[in-house]
């Protein structure tokens, strides 16, 4: 099949389920990473032949994409914070976002020289590897309880060139925080969306993405903030700070969980003026 009439194809077929500009990017994703070929290598070439085994790759990733699988899980990658990584559906897809979150955090450790930070919920290892990159002085914990995940965020972190101690654990079990020291910051992306929220939420992400790392109980929405808290009590520094993402209808309950307990909170809107980023100082 000739490269035009088979780009317009799959720009037709996407568009059933796409809007048009979405349909467009990812057409343009795809074609790009799976066979090389640009937009403008269309634009060049309209009359090419695609290779068998090109056809082949193409047409494979398009029946995943009509299934509302994600394109990030279709090749196997996604952006973060200028960097590539490697991605399946064992771990979150990185959100804009969490970008803000990781921009806030470098600022503030490189103003402060805090030097030794716990991730907690590392998914792919986007988190800790955007910190260490930017701030390659820091000593950085990450943990995660799926193996997979950590497994990937340590192939992530080996394609990057950075240093991360990673650990498989269980943060909810307090049986395995005594190993833990005292951390300057600790940075969280933690599971807070009501289970109750699963039958609203687009199919892209709730028929792919792993629910481990999303969804929370409906009766204890806070649950990863209120151990985060916890853990703070006795493995935070006293001049140290939380960076946490939150649930936009969660954001002022978890800052007050924390002033309740004597710390300093902010609650910080996203791009998109939702209050997604709660902002913990210590300070005694």
């Amino acid at each position: 099949m000739k490269l035009n009439e088979f780009y317009r194809h799959y720009l037709t077929k996407l568009g059933l389920i796409y809007v048009e500009n979405e349909a467009s990017n990812i057409t343009k994703m795809v074609f790009e990473s799976l066979a090389n070929i640009s937009r403008a290598d269309v634009l060049r070439n309209p009359g090419m032949e695609i290779e068998s085994d090109t056809l082949s790759s193409l047409n494979e990733a398009l029946d995943k994409l009509l299934n509302h699988q994600p394109i990030q899980y279709v090749l196997g990658e996604a952006w973060f914070y200028h960097l590539k990584f490697k991605v399946s559906d064992a771990v979150l897809i990185p959100r804009p976002e969490t970008e803000e979150l990781v921009e806030i955090t470098i600022n503030h450790i490189k103003k402060t020289n805090q030097r030794k930070v716990l991730d907690i919920g590392t998914g792919s290892g986007c988190i800790p590897i955007s910190l260490k990159k930017n701030v390659p002085e820091i000593n950085i914990t990450s943990i995660d309880l799926c193996t997979n995940a950590i497994s990937i965020a340590s192939e992530n972190a080996n394609n990057h060139q950075t240093k991360i101690d990673f650990k498989a654990l269980d943060f909810l079990d307090e049986n395995n925080w005594v190993n833990f020291d005292l951390f300057d910051a600790i940075i969280s992306n933690p599971p807070y969306i009501p289970n109750v929220e699963i039958q609203s939420m687009d199919k892209h992400v709730t028929a792919f993405e792993p629910h481990l790392a999303l969804f929370v109980p409906d009766e204890d929405p806070l649950i990863f903030y209120k151990a985060i808290l916890k853990f703070a009590q006795n493995h935070l520094d006293k001049n140290g700070n939380i960076f946490l993402e939150t649930h936009e209808n969660f954001a002022d309950k978890v800052c007050s969980l924390f002033k309740d307990a004597g710390y300093e909170g902010t609650v910080k809107n996203d791009m998109f003026e939702k209050p997604r980023m709660v902002l913990i100082n210590r300070f005694h």
